[in-house]
């Protein structure tokens, strides 16, 4: 997925102090990151739950058959599994936190990458174990906190959000198709439109989608809809603005598709980056 702004390079850091351990299975790491920061692709042989207290990031999985874009506001997170290779870069300036968790401790259905919301209570537990400024927790009290840690992770209600984007060996008028979407999904609201501009049938792309993405062009969409839309709520944009851009000629129709895949309505995450 494009950016609208240039991306400044920021480094790793050591990651040494945060490795987990059998023993000490989940490690907090607490961030500040300014806007248009990023981390370039790398992996770990731990897993992560990636999520900001503020702001809004961008966590891009560079699977080589199925790459996809997530874009993780406060409310949600990504979990990535063990050796997956990612990139990261904030779209808001963020308060970002990062959950690394030993393998030991990773359940067999927590293989692959998904979105995931945060509760109330692991957003509190996450703040326990990485008390900024406090005292840090005594061994049998991080034991604790860990466990209830991995048992909120295991109970979290899976959210199918992100997009998938097209390998770079798929056909190039889905690629095309995909990009234009991508940086203006407001401009068309049908396959048929975006087709004429394409080269492509409507037929053609249709069967595209389906063959590379496994979902028509209207889901696909709609998750390219909420990825340009998070970022400009976060920024404080009017609601009816976000849904002008968007490609809706109403806000309740936009709020109604917002709501049904977010949980809750757009006006809830605005101005969510301060």
């Amino acid at each position: 997925m494009s950016l609208p702004r240039k991306l400044h390079p920021s480094p790793l850091g050591d990651t040494d102090p945060f490795t987990p351990t059998p023993a000490r299975p989940v490690r907090v790491r607490a961030r500040e990151m300014p806007v248009d920061s990023h981390f370039e692709p790398h992996r770990h042989a731990w897993a992560q739950l990636a999520y900001c207290a503020s702001g809004v990031i961008q966590v891009n999985l560079h699977a080589p058959t199925a790459p996809t874009s997530y874009i993780v506001p406060p409310s949600r997170a990504v979990w990535i599994a063990p050796g997956a290779l990612h990139a990261v870069a904030v779209l808001e300036a963020a308060a970002f936190r990062t959950l690394y968790i030993d393998p030991s401790v990773v359940q067999p259905d927590w293989s692959g990458c998904r979105v995931m919301a945060v509760t109330p209570l692991l957003r509190e537990l996450v703040s326990a174990l990485d008390p900024v400024g406090g005292p840090v927790p005594e061994p049998a009290r991080e034991s604790a906190l860990t466990a209830l840690v991995l048992d909120e992770i295991s109970h979290a209600e899976s959210l199918a959000l992100g997009v998938p984007l097209p390998g770079p060996h798929s056909d190039k008028r889905l690629r095309a198709v995909c990009q234009a979407v991508l940086d203006a999904p407001g401009r068309y609201a049908t396959l048929q439109d975006w087709a004429a501009d394409s080269g492509a049938s409507e037929r053609t792309l249709a069967r595209l989608f389906r063959a590379q993405f496994g979902m028509g062009f209207a889901p696909w969409r709609k998750q390219a809809v909420l990825a340009h839309a998070l970022p400009r709520l976060a920024r404080g944009e009017p609601v009816g603005q976000v849904a002008a851009a968007s490609g809706y000629a109403s806000e309740s129709a936009f709020s109604a598709m917002f709501k049904a895949a977010m949980g809750q309505p757009p006006s809830w995450f605005l101005g969510k980056n301060v």
